[in-house]
């Protein structure tokens, strides 16, 4: 039997703006937008190819929003995928290489599996990593 990750609720205080975040942004599919009487709402977005989807909403998490840290994502092209989200407009820091000796910037020459990184934050300060893994061992 197989335990699969399905889905991970992320706390925003504005769930059209953070909607307009992940999809426009981040490129998520809108799976539903539901609403549940005057006060519950969820919104269920899922990253390109994943098997694990985000649900953000109201009524839902006890978490403040922007308390959620260390969500990541994989790609296989990461200095792509930076490009792609500068051109959506999201704030997303520089592709770096993690080693050894801590992060520093990638240059062309570095190869990024495994080792390179982005990050960025939602509207809300949930904090995301992009990390390149284009083969497994």
């Amino acid at each position: 039997m197989n335990w699969t990750l399905e889905v991970i609720v992320v706390p925003v205080t504005d769930v059209d703006r953070a909607r307009a975040f992940y999809e426009d942004g981040l490129g998520f599919k809108v799976d539903h937008d539901t609403r549940m009487g005057e006060t519950r709402r969820i919104v269920q977005l899922t990253p390109p190819g994943s098997g694990c989807s985000i649900v953000i909403g109201t009524g839902l998490a006890r978490m403040e929003p922007g308390s959620l840290q260390g969500l990541q994502l994989v790609v296989s092209d990461l200095r792509a995928a930076h490009a792609q989200l500068l051109e959506r407009g999201v704030e997303v820091g520089p592709v770096q290489v993690m080693g050894a000796a801590g992060a520093r910037p990638a240059t062309d020459e570095d190869a990024l599996n495994f080792a390179g990184f982005i990050f960025f934050k939602d509207p809300d300060g949930n904090g995301w990593a992009i990390q390149q893994i284009d083969a497994r061992a």
